[in-house]
C-alpha cells in the first residue's frame, strides 16, 4: 500500500501539470518544469486534482495488467504477491508495477494463461480509455503545431493503434497537429507497457507466451529480440539499450516448464492475437528528444 500511495502521489504531480498546460492551450514538455513539476505542485497543490485525468486512467491500466496475471495465478493456486507498484520521479511518475510469482509452473498451459492474462486484461482496458483521450484532444492549425514542434524538449511517437483511430475521429488531421489530452497520454502509456511487456523474449509475458508455443525456439528467438532491441536503440531510441540489456540479465533462456501435453487450438489462435497486437502496438521511436 505505501509504494501505491507514493506512485498515485508522484503519477499526480505528474499529470497535474500535464493537466495545467493542456487546458491552458501550453506545450506539454517545453520548460524544466514541465518535465519535473514536483517542485511547481508543491507550491500549487491546488493543481493536484487535475492530474487524477493522467494518474487515475494510468494506475488503472497498470493494476488491470497485473491483476490479469495475479487472478490468473489464484486461478490455478500458484503463489503469488499481489501488485506491486514502482513510483520513480519520471516523466511518468513511476517505473511501472509487477508482481512476484513464488511457486514454479506444473505445465505450458498454466505458463500460458498467466502469461497472456495480464496483457489482455491491460490492452481490454486501455482501448475505451485510448478512444476516449483522443476525443479530448485538441486539434491544432498547422502554425501552432509547427511551433509547439520547435518548443517540445520531447515528442512522443503514435504506434499503429493510436494512428488508426486518429485518422478515423480526425480524417485528413496530420498527428502532428493532435495536442495529446493528459487521458490519451495514459492511455498510449498502456499501449506502451502492453508492447514491451509482449516482447518475445527471457521472462517476458511474451516470453512466456513463446516458450509455451515452441519452446524449443524460445532461446534462439530470445537472443534475436535482444539483437533487434539493440539496434533499434542505435537507430531510433536509446531506451531499447535497456530492454535488451534487461533480457540479458534474465540470461535469455527460461526456466523449464513441463511440455508433455501440447497446447490447443483456442490458445494458439490467443497468441496470434497477442502477436497482432504486439505489432499494433509497437512504435521503434515512442519518445524523441528535440
Amino acid at each position: 500500500m505505501p509504494l501505491f500511495v507514493a506512485t498515485f502521489a508522484t503519477t499526480t504531480a505528474i499529470g497535474a501539470r500535464l493537466q495545467f498546460n493542456f487546458a491552458g492551450g501550453r506545450p506539454p514538455y517545453a520548460t524544466n518544469t514541465d518535465v519535473f513539476p514536483f517542485a511547481w505542485v508543491w507550491h500549487h497543490p491546488a493543481r493536484l486534482a487535475g492530474g487524477l485525468w493522467f494518474s487515475l486512467p494510468l494506475l488503472a491500466i497498470l493494476l488491470a495488467h497485473e491483476l490479469g496475471h495475479f487472478l490468473a495465478c489464484r486461478y490455478y493456486r500458484l503463489d503469488s504477491t499481489l501488485p506491486l507498484f514502482l513510483p520513480a520521479p519520471t516523466l511518468i511518475g513511476t517505473f511501472g508495477a509487477f508482481i512476484r510469482i513464488r511457486t514454479p509452473f506444473h505445465d505450458r498451459r498454466e505458463l500460458f494463461d498467466v502469461g497472456i492474462a495480464g496483457p489482455l486484461a491491460g490492452i481490454v482496458l486501455t482501448l475505451p480509455l485510448l478512444a476516449l483521450g483522443l476525443a479530448m484532444a485538441h486539434v491544432l492549425n498547422p502554425a501552432q503545431a509547427a511551433l509547439w514542434r520547435q518548443q517540445q524538449y520531447i515528442r512522443f511517437g503514435w504506434p499503429p493503434l493510436a494512428r488508426w483511430l486518429a485518422a478515423w475521429l480526425y480524417p485528413g488531421v496530420a498527428t502532428v497537429q493532435i495536442a495529446m489530452s493528459p487521458l490519451f497520454r495514459a492511455a498510449w502509456l498502456g499501449l506502451l507497457v502492453t508492447m514491451l511487456n509482449l516482447v518475445p523474449g527471457a521472462q517476458l509475458d511474451g516470453g512466456h507466451i513463446l516458450y509455451a508455443v515452441a519452446p524449443r525456439l524460445h532461446r534462439s528467438v530470445s537472443w534475436m529480440a535482444m539483437a533487434a532491441l539493440a539496434l533499434a536503440g542505435w537507430f531510433y531510441w536509446p531506451g531499447w539499450y535497456v530492454f535488451a540489456a534487461f533480457i540479458a540479465v534474465m540470461r535469455v533462456g527460461h526456466p523449464y516448464v513441463p511440455d508433455d501435453e501440447p497446447l490447443d487450438a483456442g490458445r494458439k489462435a490467443l497468441a496470434l492475437l497477442a502477436l497482432a497486437i504486439f505489432l499494433a502496438c509497437l512504435t521503434l521511436a515512442p519518445v524523441m528528444a528535440r
